[in-house]
C-alpha cells in the first residue's frame, strides 16, 4: 500500500517536522525526544500534525505512531487506560502496561503532549521512565517549564527540540501563522473546562456520567463509596470505553465485592436491565461469603460443577449455581496451562511444559464390586492421554476433549485430534495458525456421537474452525489485530455457542445457529479462561474475578 502524502505542518515548522521524521527513522537516535519551548510557540500544533499523519492507515512502519495521549488534566491511571486501549492490551495499572509491552517486542512509538499540564506530571514522568527501559519503545514528550518530571526526563539520553530556537522554524511561514493567531481565541495553556459535578455515591450517576471524569474523581479520593470506588478502579479500563450505562452497570456489578453496600447489587441489577447480560453470581478477590476461589487461570465444567485452576496449579471445585466450594482435585499440577474433563469422571491437566497429567474428580462416583474388578485397565481418557504424550510436532499449549476425542494445540500452530475408536487411536493433524495455539474448544453437533466441531484460537489473532478428517475452513471465523487468550464452546438450550476472549479484554459470545447473534462483554482485566455450562451460562475468569453471566 502506498503511503498517503503528508501535508506541510503549520507555523512554519517544516525544519522541526523533518527533524522529527528523521528521529523516528534513525535506529541509533535516543529513544526519548523532548519537545519544549515557550507557551504558544506551536508545540502542540506540531505534535498534532505528526500524530494525525502517523496514525493513518498505510503509514510507513518507521513513521508509525502507535499511542497518543493529550496529557492536560489526565492522571497516570487514565493515561494508562488510554494507551492500553490504543495498543490493544489488558492493563489496569501503569505496572501492568509496562509488563504487557515488555511481552511484545515490536517497535512501539508513543506521543505524550502537554505532560506539564497533567494531573500529576511527576507520576506520569515515572511511567515514561519505566517505558523507556523497554528497548523497543520510543517516546515523544512535550513538556514546558521547570519541574521534577522535566529534570528526570532530560537527565536521560534524550534528543531535545526547543521550538524557541530559530533553527526549527521557517521565519516567513511562522510570521503568517502568528498573524492568523491574533484573531483566534487565546491559548488556554492546555487546561480544559470544568466538567459537571457527579455524585460518586450514586451508581446511576456514575454509569451515566463521563467515565473519564468519574475515573479521575475516584482516583483522587479515598472514600470507599459503598464499594463503588473499588469496583470502578478494578474495571475502569473497561468502563471508559464507549458503551451504554446498562453495559457499565453489568461490568461494575461483576466487580463488586461482597463487602459492598448491600443496596448496590440490586441497584446495579436494575440499571443493567437493558444489557444483553445478566450477572448470575460473581466472586471477587477478598470475598468470604462464599470465598473467592483464587485467580481463575483455567476453567472447565463437569456436570453441575466448575473446576477452577489457580496460578499455583490448585484445582478447586465450585457449585455451578452459586460458586460455593465443593472440593478440590488431589495433587496440584504446578503451572497448570489447561484442563479438560471427560465423561468417565477424570480430568486431564496440561502443565506449562506441555505434559499431560490424569486426575480423578473426587465428586464423581467410582466403579465398585464386580464392575471395578472387570474394568481395571486404562480408561478411554487415559488411553488418549498416553497417545498424546507421543511428540505431536510441537509442545502442547492447549487442550480440550469431548466423548472419545482429545484435541491438542501446539506452539507451532498445529492442532491435533486423537480419536478413540475402541481398538486404535486415530490421529488427525492440521496447521491452523502462524505462531502458537492459545486455546482450543470442541463440541459434538447433534449431541453425543455427532460430528465433532473444533475451534482454535491463536496468538496470530485468528479463530479457526475444523472438523477432524476434513479440510478446515479456508477463512478464519473471527480475526482481530490482537491475540486470543481463551476459547469455550458448548451446546446449550438455545443451540451451539462459541465464546472468545481477546488480549485486550474483549469477550465475544457467538451463537453458531442461523441467527448468528454476537454479544460482547468487556471484562476490565485480562481474561485467562472461559467456560460454557450445559445450562448456557458463560463463565469468565481473571486474576481477580470469576463471573457467571447469562445471555439475555
Amino acid at each position: 500500500m502506498t503511503e498517503a502524502k503528508w501535508s506541510r505542518p503549520a507555523a512554519g515548522r517544516e525544519p522541526a517536522a523533518a527533524a522529527l521524521l528523521s528521529w523516528l527513522a534513525d535506529r541509533d537516535a535516543p529513544r526519548l525526544c523532548v519537545v519544549t519551548g515557550s507557551a504558544g510557540c506551536g508545540k502542540s500544533t506540531l505534535l498534532a500534525w505528526l500524530v494525525g499523519h502517523g496514525t493513518r492507515e498505510g503509514t510507513r512502519p518507521e513513521r508509525r505512531i502507535h499511542g497518543f495521549v493529550p496529557m492536560a488534566g489526565e492522571s497516570v491511571l487514565t493515561a494508562t487506560w488510554t494507551l492500553a486501549q490504543q495498543l490493544q492490551v489488558s492493563a489496569r495499572t501503569p505496572g501492568e502496561l509496562v509488563t504487557a509491552l515488555a511481552a511484545d517486542e515490536r517497535r512501539t512509538v508513543l506521543v505524550l503532549p502537554d505532560l506539564h499540564a497533567a494531573d500529576d506530571p511527576d507520576t506520569i514522568g515515572e511511567l515514561a521512565l519505566d517505558l523507556l527501559r523497554l528497548e523497543h519503545v520510543r517516546l515523544l514528550v512535550e513538556i514546558r517549564g521547570a519541574s521534577t518530571a522535566a529534570e528526570r526526563l532530560l537527565a536521560t539520553r534524550s534528543a531535545v527540540m526547543d521550538l524557541d530556537e530559530r533553527q526549527w522554524t521557517d521565519p516567513e511561514r511562522y510570521a503568517a501563522w502568528a498573524r492568523e493567531r491574533t484573531t483566534s481565541p487565546p491559548d488556554d495553556g492546555g487546561t480544559r473546562p470544568a466538567p459537571p459535578p457527579v455524585d460518586v455515591h450514586d451508581p446511576a450517576a456514575v454509569c451515566a456520567a463521563d467515565p473519564w471524569h468519574v475515573s479521575r474523581l475516584y482516583e483522587r479520593c479515598q472514600d470507599a463509596h459503598g464499594g463503588l470506588r473499588a469496583a470502578w478502579l478494578r474495571t475502569g479500563w473497561s468502563l471508559t470505553r464507549d458503551q451504554t450505562p446498562a453495559d457499565r452497570a453489568v461490568v461494575l456489578l461483576a466487580a463488586l465485592g461482597d463487602d459492598a453496600d448491600p443496596r448496590l447489587p440490586g441497584a446495579l441489577t436494575a440499571l443493567a436491565e437493558r444489557s444483553p447480560w445478566r450477572v448470575v453470581w460473581r466472586r471477587v478477590r477478598g470475598d468470604v461469603r462464599p470465598p473467592w476461589p483464587g485467580p481463575a487461570r483455567v476453567l472447565a465444567c463437569a456436570r453441575a460443577e466448575v473446576l477452577v485452576a489457580d496460578h499455583q496449579g490448585t484445582v478447586r471445585l465450585v457449585d455451578e449455581t452459586d460458586a460455593t466450594p465443593v472440593g478440590r482435585l488431589p495433587d496440584p499440577v504446578p503451572r497448570t496451562r489447561a484442563l479438560t474433563t471427560v465423561p468417565e469422571g477424570q480430568v486431564l491437566v496440561l502443565d506449562e511444559q506441555g505434559r499431560l497429567h490424569t486426575r480423578r474428580n473426587p465428586s464423581m462416583p467410582r466403579a465398585t464390586g464386580l464392575s471395578a474388578l472387570l474394568d481395571d485397565g486404562p480408561t478411554a481418557a487415559e488411553r488418549l492421554a498416553n497417545a498424546a504424550q507421543v511428540p505431536l510436532g510441537g509442545r502442547i499449549s492447549a487442550l480440550a476433549a469431548c466423548e472419545g476425542l482429545l484435541i491438542a494445540g501446539d506452539e507451532s500452530g498445529q492442532v491435533h485430534a486423537l480419536l478413540e475408536t475402541g481398538v486404535d487411536t486415530g490421529h488427525f493433524t492440521v496447521r491452523l495458525h502462524e505462531g502458537g495455539v492459545a486455546d482450543v474448544a470442541v463440541l459434538r453437533l447433534d449431541g453425543t456421537g455427532g460430528i465433532p466441531l473444533v475451534h482454535s484460537g491463536g496468538n496470530d489473532g485468528t479463530v479457526r474452525a475444523w472438523a477432524p478428517g476434513h479440510e478446515p475452513l479456508s477463512s478464519p471465523v473471527r480475526s482481530r489485530p490482537c491475540p486470543v487468550t481463551a476459547l469455550a464452546s458448548g451446546i446449550t438450550g438455545t443451540g451451539a455457542v462459541l465464546a472468545i476472549a481477546w488480549a485486550d479484554g474483549l469477550v465475544e459470545h457467538h451463537s453458531l445457529d442461523d441467527d448468528g447473534t454476537v454479544r460482547v462483554y468487556w471484562s476490565g482485566a485480562r481474561v485467562h479462561a472461559l467456560a460454557v455450562t450445559g445450562t448456557g451460562m458463560l463463565l469468565v475468569g481473571t486474576d481477580e474475578t470469576l463471573v457467571c453471566l447469562r445471555p439475555d
